[in-house]
């Protein structure tokens, strides 16, 4: 499956009256390579196992393949994560047709607030709430698995 989305900073927690659900992320990367992350993460009450490839030239675009795991086995492959564990916050606010993922940062990359859509093509046009800041897409320093190596609270 090919995965598209473009990311964001957010610029005021006015996102969070609009929320229609959130939930506890846990997760850390077996390998954070380029070519190819391997993520494992617990989302409330379930466990996953995700693969991504390396984006496309315009930084949007990537494959990517997600299984779920029993809990027990998330929670025994997080202890073999490398560096930081990625802990976050994540608030679900549509908007349109379109559902933003916020992502409101603790621990490591406390400080940090970034809102992800994903879209059906590059080209697809969304809304754009007042609550959203700059776009980071392209900015590598963004990626859960940058942030796990080179945590925010450390830039």
């Amino acid at each position: 499956m090919i995965e598209i989305e473009r990311k964001f900073l957010v610029k005021s927690t006015a996102f969070m009256k609009e929320a229609v659900k959130h939930n506890r992320i846990v997760q850390g990367y077996l390998s954070s390579a380029p070519e190819r992350t391997v993520r494992v993460r617990i989302k409330g009450d379930n466990g996953y196992l995700t693969i991504k490839g390396q984006s496309n030239a315009t930084g949007m675009s990537r494959m990517e393949w997600e299984k779920e795991i029993p809990i027990e086995e998330a929670e025994q492959l997080l202890a073999l994560c490398e560096k930081v564990i990625i802990d976050k916050t994540r608030y679900e606010v549509i908007v349109g047709i379109h559902v933003y993922e916020v992502d409101v940062f603790t621990g490591e990359n406390e400080g940090l607030v970034m809102a992800e859509i994903e879209l059906s093509s590059e080209e697809e046009t969304f809304e754009i709430p007042d609550w959203l800041g700059e776009e980071v897409t392209t900015d590598k320093r963004y990626y859960n698995s940058y942030l796990s190596k080179h945590p925010f609270r450390s830039w």
